[in-house]
């Protein structure tokens, strides 16, 4: 898979995910993709504070990206 892919996929994991966010009053935006391997997001709105943000980072976002694109190993949350 290309850099471009795998971005466009990563994105599309996003796309996937961003209503379940939004419907919580939250939302979540690509910041970097590293060595095709690391992906760096932020989440926005109400998912800032919630104290399940982590839950849904590893259970929902990076699973969501890994169907997409199997080969990222780790996806984090940029920090404000």
């Amino acid at each position: 898979m290309t850099t471009e892919e795998i971005r466009s996929n990563v994105e599309k994991a996003l796309d996937e995910i961003r209503p379940f966010l939004q419907s919580d009053g939250g939302d979540i935006s690509l910041v970097s993709i590293e060595d095709d391997r690391f992906v760096t997001v932020q989440l926005e709105g109400a998912c800032v504070g919630c104290h399940v943000n982590q839950m849904t980072l590893k259970s929902g976002v990076e699973l969501t990206i890994k169907k997409y694109v199997p080969q990222i190993e780790k996806v984090v949350n940029l920090e404000r």
